[in-house]
């Protein structure tokens, strides 16, 4: 294999995503694996899951991780990148413990893992490591081997996971009616957390009003909103807000919420509004339901246009972006120099979580990391 695909020393790449139900009896116990150990009662999980209830008790998340995993093998194999994906769940089937049974069975040592979340924070990144971590204890109290894992950096400004976005602002500012086209407002939309989980998102000298999480998220906006202002020549103002609110109300998320976004714009006079998630790999639950049904009910109510553009999910480009992330660690991890493409102000990620990135609500061993108990 020439040196620039070798995949040495992993043996096999993981998809690592969330997980959703298929079914309407799916849903609460879904809901049950993903607030294990809060206490929620059965009668207020059925009140969270009425979103899913809605589109019949699906997500849409799982199907298209199938589709993002046939996109990922179609790029290897067109590439010459021979190593087998596997993909594994937190929260529903097929679940991380078992995948990871299933590829030790298979003989597989060495493992790289791509989450389906692009940017620091403790939910989407250290959580993710948490669970790794809680798998690899179960295999070992089996008396199976214990694979290594390595998390591949976060891609939040990797060209491949940028331009896809781009194409969809640029797509949807198209789709709005001429005489508000050029008014229109971006609003870039990711997760809410909670202002403590932000704060202490990424490394510790990344600590401080939004940490991490606020800032790559900051970078990716202004290069969306960058690109297109040069390829349509036309300056669209822009704010990142927020959407997905969950928690005790006195608790401080980060602000502001879509729905009280678009009820400001409106009342400035701003004539459209293009509604672009950047913080979601795919347009699961969170996209359909906060975006495409409550914001396009707000902004009806307001007689407001909007569009909502695309996210990334199975785009070939971002195939090819894990294909490149992969090369690049593997290469690394060979003792290579290695090029680490990104876009923005703020440069590739660390390819090793250190100790204190994201840290946890309370100590958990987390794989994949400076701390992790499975070097």
């Amino acid at each position: 294999m020439p040196e620039q695909l070798a995949t040495s020393p992993y043996d096999a790449l993981l998809l690592l995503s969330f997980g959703g139900p298929e079914g309407p009896d799916d849903v609460v116990p879904f809901l049950e694996n993903v607030t294990r150990g809060r206490g929620i009662p059965k009668e207020r999980l059925k009140e969270v899951g009425k979103h899913y209830f809605l589109f019949g008790g699906v997500s849409p998340i799982n199907e298209q991780n199938r589709a993002l995993l046939g996109v990922l093998r179609k790029d290897f194999a067109e590439h010459g990148v021979d190593l087998p994906v596997y993909w594994g769940n937190r929260n529903w089937a097929p679940y991380l413990t078992d995948t990871l049974r299933e590829m030790v069975a298979d003989g597989r040592r060495r493992i790289a893992v791509l989450a389906t979340s692009a940017y620091a924070s403790y939910s989407g990144c250290r959580q993710y490591r948490e669970n790794l971590a809680d798998a690899l204890a179960t295999l070992a109290g089996e008396g199976l081997a214990v694979p290594r894992v390595d998390k591949l950096r976060h891609y939040f400004n990797h060209p491949g996971f940028v331009r896809p976005m781009v194409d969809g602002v640029l797509a949807s500012l198209a789709d709005l009616p001429e005489d508000v086209r050029a008014g229109a407002h971006l609003a870039f939309t990711t997760h809410s957390i909670p202002d403590a989980a932000a704060d202490t998102s990424g490394p510790v000298e990344a600590h401080g009003e939004g940490g991490a999480y606020v800032a790559q998220h900051l970078d990716v906006a202004r290069l969306i909103a960058d690109a297109v202002r040069a390829e349509t020549g036309v300056e669209h103002p822009w704010r990142l807000v927020y959407q997905s609110r969950s928690g005790a109300p006195h608790i401080p998320w980060l602000e502001p919420d879509i729905c009280d976004h678009l009820e400001t714009l409106h009342g400035a006079g701003v004539p459209a509004v293009v509604m672009a998630p950047i913080g979601f790999v795919s347009d699961h639950m969170e996209v359909l339901y906060d975006l495409d049904t409550e914001a396009t009910a707000k902004a009806a109510e307001l007689g407001l246009p909007v569009r909502r553009s695309a996210t990334v999910g199975a785009d070939p480009r971002f195939a090819g972006a894990v294909r490149d992330l992969l090369l690049e660690r593997a290469a690394t991890e060979r003792g290579r120099a290695v090029e680490r493409c990104s876009l923005g102000v703020l440069g590739p990620s660390h390819d090793l979580c250190p100790v204190g990135c994201c840290p946890a609500r309370a100590p958990r061993p987390a794989a994949a990391g400076a701390d992790s108990p499975y070097a």
